[in-house]
């Protein structure tokens, strides 16, 4: 008899057994096979349905060292040494943070360690999102603020990379440094999609608005150009698998 097909969304293999890269244990692991997202982007690019909603597939985490990534059978030579920082145990074993979160932010340590500072930042954001799936507020705020410390660390920031730093800082109440970062960003005369995403930001500021809002908000069909976040969500030619390696810093 023919085996059901699995749902769009759904995973399309089952668990198989993948040794760990850094410590090689064995453990059962489910590849993530996401569907297309059919809802709009929020500003920091956090995907809407269904993919908003699988999150909890995104990564991988070994069950004996705790390394976490979206595939754990592949390691930096420098995620050894992550894994067996103070830092990152005492992460793993932190029960005031939400364990999926922790599982983010394990990975963004490993990449931290590795050098990937803009990866680190979209791992820590990730966090930030579980936390405000959980209504933790205080922990989302610290985390996306960390992701802006990353993000500016590293090499020079895109005007889509900006543009979500602006959107932390004000879902952090750091209103005066995302009103600045804003108003850097429009001196620049940046393109005009960007442009209008900006001044929607500058509002929501002045309002101290600390909601999320979406990319349809900022740039309501019809538009004469999508906003950043389309442009980039996924290049032409790489498909979807592509925007989502980019999305998880990989």
């Amino acid at each position: 008899m023919a085996q059901p097909r699995p749902a769009p969304g759904s995973a399309s293999t089952a668990p198989h057994g993948a040794v760990c890269g850094v410590c090689g244990t064995e453990s059962r692991q489910q590849p993530f096979r996401p569907a297309a997202p059919e809802q709009a982007p929020d500003l920091d690019l956090r995907p809407g349905q269904p993919i908003r909603g699988t999150m909890a597939r995104w990564l991988q985490q070994c069950p004996h060292c705790g390394y976490s990534a979206p595939d754990i059978t592949q390691a930096h030579p420098a995620a050894a040494q992550a894994v067996g920082a103070a830092n990152f145990r005492a992460l793993l074993n932190d029960a005031s943070h939400p364990p999926l979160a922790r599982r983010f932010l394990a990975w963004a340590l490993v990449l931290e360690e590795t050098g990937a500072l803009h990866a680190a930042a979209e791992a820590t954001l990730h966090a930030a999102w579980i936390a405000d799936d959980l209504g933790r507020h205080d922990l989302a705020s610290a985390w996306r603020l960390e992701a802006v410390a990353l993000w500016r660390s590293g090499p020079p920031l895109d005007a889509e990379q900006r543009v979500r730093v602006v959107d932390a800082l004000r879902r952090a109440e750091a209103w005066d440094d995302a009103a600045e970062t804003a108003q850097a960003l429009l001196r620049e005369n940046p393109p005009e999609a960007v442009a209008q995403v900006i001044m929607l930001e500058l509002r929501l500021i002045e309002a101290l608005d600390t909601g999320r809002h979406s990319v349809a908000t900022a740039l309501p069909p019809p538009s004469r150009r999508p906003h950043v976040a389309h442009q980039k969500s996924v290049k032409r030619g790489e498909g979807l698998r592509g925007w989502l390696k980019r999305l998880f810093g990989r």
